[in-house]
């Protein structure tokens, strides 16, 4: 083993060692140092002087030996040396309590009699501050703001010896930022924050309160923005800075006023017609209003107020679009709710009512801006009538005649329905249809007509219509009479009422026939001695006839559809009244009375023959009035031969008649005013040429001839 070494010195210089020196021992690779501190020791292996034995408690007295190592083995421990570690170092707790100060504190350091501790910016500038004490803290002040200082402490026992030293780098505080400016961006409703930068602040803090709401933005730039601002509110900024010392003081508060609110509560009426009333409620900071109003024909008019409402002028059938801002120094407000108001539609003009009969009028307009529907609304006479369409005419019917009315079209939209503002008109139903009641006979083409008169101020005209043409009267009351009728003739007969209103409908109408037409012309013509033809002309409207022949000595009559008739009976040499009674298919009858008539003469009786002597013919009779003339005509195949005896007489005579030929006598009464009688018995005589006698013989057919 090598020899025992010797300790030259040992000595503390921290707290938790002892270093040792010593001479070298030959032969020896390692030495092993122990320290004793009573039952405990600690053991350190180094190679050569000096060696120190750390793990040592501060403070503390140990007994400090060395023994040299090589491989044969350890040697003896040299004599032990007495050392005392040192005292150990205050642990500092260091912070920056304001921008310009630092304070220090640390807990009590065992056998410690005292503190040093030195203060001194850590870039070497400056002075170096320093304090001794035997308190546990101290404060260091008039520093500079966000500065870097470097703090040394240590601590000092009885004797003065110092302990370990205990470093430590602490930064003030920074300072507040100077010059804060706060831009607010209106339409982000964001605040833009800027400062000057302070020296030391690594970060910055801004704080935008209201109320209890705060917002805060941090950044390590010199502004900051600050989000999600409220309208219509006022916000109080500050900014503090900050390092790893803490933080400074806030700035000043500045106060930030947003743009206020869009306007709420708004409404829009028309206080009247034309008259756009547009109201809200107040504002948080709005110093004054701008309300836009902008038709649908594009046209926009504004209003600038510091009161909550404004007055438009509006038109009718529009739709106008309302926007409300408020405004103050930071701006305009957002914009809110646009609001559209469709104004009534106009109330249609160019009205014209014309009737298409006295309960139904048809009604027209002009179309006007705004409607979707017109309603046309009748009022009076019994109740209302309605009507609704998009069209711009409208009919209404089953009107009450004769009555009056307020007819108003209201223009309807959708939007804000009906324009009850609408004025009515004034309009008049025609009058109501009379009702014939009865049709009389006043006399030859005489009609009277009444009816029931149910109309105010209404003028009737009564029309009888037929194929012969028309025919009118007119009257206020409720009867008037036609006249100049025609005979023969049927008619429709209506009445209609007029007045200023217009025309009713025709009454039902009632049928009127007039009695048949006489016949204009009459002919008799006697037939026989007794019978007489009788005819006419054709009385219009007539379907039959009677017709009377009438003496006192008796009357013949027949009934006839003819337009003639054969009346026997007749009684020659009788005058005779003629009348004839024309007579409808209805049963009515016209008498018709003629010139009266004559019937002829009687045909003479006893007519003969007698031969004069000279070739001539007496021809004999027997007159039926001897004041009446006759003529006696004698026709053969040798000749024609006539002759009239003077009045009175009743014979006549026929000188040089040839003999040897058949004669046909007729003999009648003659007169002036009425032609040759044709009816009266032919007799036919022969007038022979022998002898000096004459015979007579009547004769009748070719078998009966018989010789003078």
């Amino acid at each position: 083993a090598p020899d025992t070494p010797v300790i030259d010195q040992a000595y503390s210089k921290l707290s938790n060692s002892i270093t040792v020196e010593w001479r070298a021992v030959p032969g020896a690779t390692n030495y092993m140092l122990t320290a004793q501190d009573g039952d405990s020791f600690v053991e350190t292996i180094v190679k050569n002087s000096p060696g120190t034995v750390t793990g040592l408690k501060p403070a503390t007295l140990y007994r400090i030996t060395i023994r040299s190592i090589n491989s044969g083995g350890k040697s003896q421990p040299s004599p032990f040396r007495k050392v005392k570690t040192v005292l150990a170092a205050p642990i500092l707790s260091v912070h920056s309590p304001s921008c310009d100060s630092i304070a220090v504190s640390w807990k009590a350091v065992h056998m410690a009699a005292g503190f040093s501790v030195s203060l001194m910016r850590s870039d070497g500038l400056g002075r170096m501050l320093k304090e001794n004490t035997t308190n546990t803290s101290l404060v260091f002040t008039n520093l500079d703001p966000g500065t870097l200082y470097t703090i040394k402490a240590y601590a000092w026992n009885a004797n003065g010896m110092p302990g370990d030293d205990f470093t430590y780098n602490q930064r003030t505080s920074p300072n507040a930022p100077v010059d804060v400016k706060v831009a607010l961006n209106s339409g982000a409703l964001r605040a833009v924050v800027s400062w000057m930068p302070t020296e030391g602040a690594l970060t910055y803090s801004v704080t935008v309160s209201s109320g209890l709401l705060k917002l805060r933005c941090n950044t390590s730039s010199a502004s900051c923005i600050v989000p999600s601002l409220q309208c219509s509110s006022e916000y109080y900024v500050s900014v503090t800075a900050y390092n790893d010392a803490g933080s400074s003081k806030p700035t000043d508060a500045v106060s930030l006023k947003t743009i206020p609110c869009a306007p709420v509560n708004i409404s829009i009426e028309e206080d009247e017609p034309g008259h756009l009333l547009v109201s809200w409620s107040s504002v948080s900071f709005g110093h004054y209003y701008v309300v836009f109003v902008k038709s649908d024909d594009g046209l926009e008019v504004h209003c600038n107020t510091s009161y909550t409402q404004c007055h438009f002028q509006s038109d009718c059938g529009f739709t106008y679009f309302i926007s409300v801002f408020a405004y103050n120094k930071a701006g305009q407000s957002p914009l809110g709710d646009i609001f559209n108001y469709t104004t009534a539609p106009c109330c249609p003009s160019d009205f014209r009512a014309v009737f298409m009969s006295s309960d139904t009028v048809r009604v027209t307009w002009a179309p006007v801006r705004g409607a979707d529907l017109y309603e046309t609304r009748a009022a009076g006479g019994s109740g209302v009538v309605l009507c609704k369409d998009t069209a711009t005419a409208c009919t209404l019917s089953a009107l009450r005649c004769n009555s009056p009315y307020n007819i108003t079209v209201y223009s309807v939209s959708e939007a804000r329905g009906s324009n009850t503002s609408c004025a009515p008109q004034y309009v008049a139903t025609a009058p109501c249809s009379p009702e014939i009641k009865n049709i009389s006979k006043e006399g030859l083409s005489v009609i009277s007509v009444l009816w029931q008169s149910n109309n105010e101020e209404a003028t009737y005209v009564v029309t009888a219509r037929g194929e012969a043409g028309l025919w009118h009267c007119t009257s206020t009351g409720n009867s008037c009479t036609l006249t100049d009728l025609p005979c023969g003739s049927a008619f429709s007969v209506s009445a209609v009422a007029r007045s200023p209103a217009g025309q009713s409908l025709p009454s039902y109408s009632v049928p009127l026939e007039t009695a048949p037409c006489c016949p204009n012309d009459l002919i008799l013509t006697e037939v026989t001695q007794s019978v007489t033809n009788i005819s006419w002309s054709v009385g219009l409207g007539a379907q039959t006839y009677v017709t009377t022949l009438e003496s006192p000595k008796g009357q013949a009559k027949c009934h006839t559809l003819q337009n003639y008739c054969l009346l026997g009976c007749i009684i020659c040499g009788t005058n005779y009244t003629v009348s004839l009674r024309a007579i409808s298919e209805r049963g009515l009858t016209s008498s018709c009375t003629y010139e009266g008539y004559s019937s002829s003469a009687c045909c003479p009786s006893g007519v003969k023959l007698y031969r004069l002597s000279n070739n001539g013919i007496r021809v004999f009779w027997r007159a039926s009035d001897e004041t009446m003339n006759y003529n006696a005509d004698l026709h053969g195949s040798k000749g024609n031969f006539s002759c009239t005896p003077s009045s009175g007489l009743s014979h006549c005579d026929i000188t040089e008649i040839p003999c040897g030929d058949v004669y046909t006598v007729v003999v009648a009464p003659v007169t002036d005013k009425r032609p040759k009688i044709t009816f009266c018995p032919k007799k036919i005589y022969s007038v022979t040429c022998s002898g000096s006698s004459v015979g007579m013989v009547i004769y009748r057919g070719k078998s009966n001839a018989k010789h003078i």
